[in-house]
């Protein structure tokens, strides 16, 4: 029996679902593009500014990312040789504002005046930089931040430590099975009293180039001590089909700590030139890349979305939850739909709207120009409703016991659809709702016979009648 007390329960899974009963069908909803937050046009940042991740630190909201220039072709290899990566930061107090703060940390040209906060004097071979804040109670102050980084010249995953969230030092290596070339999640997790980390792996063929032959995936890993860690172990996507994962962006998502999102970048490999790739956008700069390295010409990228209940039995959704959109001269390309790590909630996009989650994507990759970082918006809870077309359908739950008084529901409907909403025990005592249409994260329903009161603590069963209109999320209070 399920006991959800007063928590919110999302639509993005069966879990509560009795889908024998249930002829109403999950949909996902993309993100919708907004305005360009923070242009890379410093010299040290270059074209290749990837792998942004965002922490919320008391309300403060700092973001770090890798800067680097992308090798574009084998005459810029040759010029260029391997490029320097640096970490680098910048800050909002609002997610639609952002600064890069002169932090007079590293050198570049002779100056202190920028934001980097790790260069080569700290590694020489750094590939990307992950950033969070330790919620173990245990955590030593000096340890509070911990900085997960990548040694590519070993292949190794590294952890810095900073009691501020800008002054990293007093590197470690955490572990080198695995091979870490994307941004790798881990944080405490406070029911199973554990580190957990989501890192790159490889399965298939792999050969000895496992970039060029094997599939990407993701793997899950636990430490009780930060310092060992288990051997990492393929995520769980039961019978979905299997192919490439770049990223993993997994968070426990914040209005709902019980639930985990993710949102992997899916790697897309064509195995040959096609007239389709003589007519895509960026045909000039894709011949380079090509020629210089046959998948940099032929990769493409797009993002989905995932969710979990335990972290490692996975719900992923094939259908985009952000494409590569429509072309430009700089996209459909490999690294497209790479999003940030972390939700930030902003107000509506227009006045008087509820409340939106931002996310933050990058653009122009391999461009040779400065890349840009684009805040998108999405629905509060609103990545996976469970849809009704104009032809009325159902949605059951599974029993379940709650807590509270009074239902609120996110849902949306169009002028004609609706939702009645119907409650029931076990002994076939209901009550019914008034006809419901609207478009509201947070609608308190209205009973015609009676109230939820009378059935907390009690087992239930809740119906819901659709038509045109789609449901997210609903919670007792």
């Amino acid at each position: 029996m399920l006991n959800i007390k007063n928590r919110l329960e999302l639509f993005w899974d069966d879990t509560m679902i009795d889908v024998s009963k249930t002829t109403a069908t999950p949909k996902v909803h993309e993100f919708i593009r907004r305005e360009c937050v923070i242009t890379h046009d410093e010299p040290w940042e270059g074209d290749g500014c990837i792998f942004h991740n965002i922490i919320n630190d008391n309300g403060l909201y700092r973001i770090y990312y890798t800067g680097y220039t992308m090798i574009t072709s084998a005459e810029m290899a040759e010029q260029v040789g391997v490029p320097e990566v640096r970490i680098c930061y910048a800050e909002s107090y609002d997610g639609l504002n952002w600064i890069k703060p002169k932090l007079s940390i590293r050198e570049f040209n002779g100056s202190k005046e920028n934001n980097i906060i790790l260069d080569s004097t700290d590694n020489n071979s750094f590939d990307v930089f992950y950033v969070y804040i330790d919620e173990n109670p245990s955590c030593p102050a000096e340890e509070k931040y911990k900085g997960i980084g990548v040694d590519v010249g070993i292949i190794g995953l590294f952890c810095f430590f900073s009691s501020d969230g800008i002054n990293f030092k007093n590197k470690f290596l955490m572990t080198n099975i695995g091979y870490f070339d994307t941004l790798n999640v881990i944080f405490w997790d406070e029911k199973k009293q554990k580190y957990i980390g989501y890192i790159r792996g490889f399965h298939g063929d792999i050969g000895k180039n496992p970039w060029s032959t094997g599939t990407r995936d993701i793997r899950y890993m636990e430490s009780v001590d930060f310092r060992n860690w288990s051997d990492p172990q393929l995520l769980d996507f039961a019978d979905a089909e299997d192919y490439a994962l770049y990223t993993n962006c997994i968070s426990r998502y914040y209005r709902a700590n019980h639930v985990m999102t993710g949102f992997p970048s899916r790697y897309v490999g064509r195995k040959e030139w096609t007239d389709t790739y003589d007519k895509l956008a960026g045909h000039e700069k894709r011949i380079k890349r090509y020629n210089y390295a046959t998948r940099l010409g032929l990769a493409i990228t797009d993002c989905v979305f995932m969710t979990s209940r335990d972290g490692l039995k996975w719900k992923r959704y094939d259908e985009a939850i952000l494409r590569p959109g429509p072309e430009e001269p700089h996209n459909w390309v490999y690294g497209d739909c790479f999003p940030t790590l972390g939700m930030i909630e902003t107000p509506g996009s227009y006045p008087g709207t509820d409340n939106e989650i931002s996310m933050y994507v990058k653009s122009n990759h391999w461009m040779g120009i400065p890349a840009k970082l684009y805040r998108y918006t999405m629905r509060i809870d609103g990545f996976v409703s469970y849809h009704a077309t104009y032809k009325q359908q159902i949605l059951t739950t599974k029993p379940f016991i709650f807590e509270g008084d009074e239902l609120y529901i996110n849902f949306s409907t169009s002028a004609i659809g609706y939702l009645y909403i119907k409650i029931k025990d076990e002994n076939c005592n209901e009550i019914n709702s008034y006809e419901i249409f609207g478009d509201k994260i947070d609608r308190k329903v209205g009973f015609i016979d009676g109230s939820p009161a009378k059935f907390k603590g009690k087992p239930v069963v809740m119906e819901i009648k659709m038509s045109d209109a789609d449901i997210y999320s609903f919670v007792f209070k």
